[in-house]
């Protein structure tokens, strides 16, 4: 199980970090929002956690960009989680069409349990069988 966290603040990083430490996962790491696209190709993770606030380029952009891209076999499909500032921000989640959406600040918990709900969303709409990735 790997996990992509783009965002330029080290804090939010560290929560994800530490939200997902279990044996056979891991969480890759960039602070940029260009670099989340050649991210998910290289390492092909299972999912994509965007931050509202990336650096060069914030999560909604990310979000559609990796969408329409996926759509151009460009990167593979990979289900997307969105962290938002505020609770008006979800008006601009829509418009990326975020998997799942969580407002700051975060805690482990309400992280993983969104993180399994879209997993579960993703794995049920792709397989028949909808066995997947476990996270703990």
């Amino acid at each position: 199980m790997k996990i992509l966290i783009a965002s330029e603040a080290e804090w939010i990083r560290n929560q994800v970090r530490g939200a997902f430490v279990a044996p056979g996962q891991g969480v890759i790491e960039v602070t940029r929002g260009r670099d989340v696209g050649a991210t998910v190709t290289a390492e092909n993770p299972d999912l994509v956690i965007l931050d509202m606030q990336i650096g060069n380029m914030g999560g909604v952009a990310v979000a559609i960009e990796l969408h329409l891209d996926a759509e151009e076999g460009r990167v593979p499909e990979v289900p997307i989680l969105l962290l938002l500032d505020r609770e008006a921000d979800r008006f601009l989640a829509k418009r990326a069409a975020a998997g799942e959406v969580l407002v700051k600040p975060l805690d482990a918990g309400t992280l993983r349990r969104a993180a399994r709900r879209l997993l579960a969303t993703t794995t049920l709409a792709a397989t028949p069988s909808g066995a997947g990735p476990a996270l703990r």
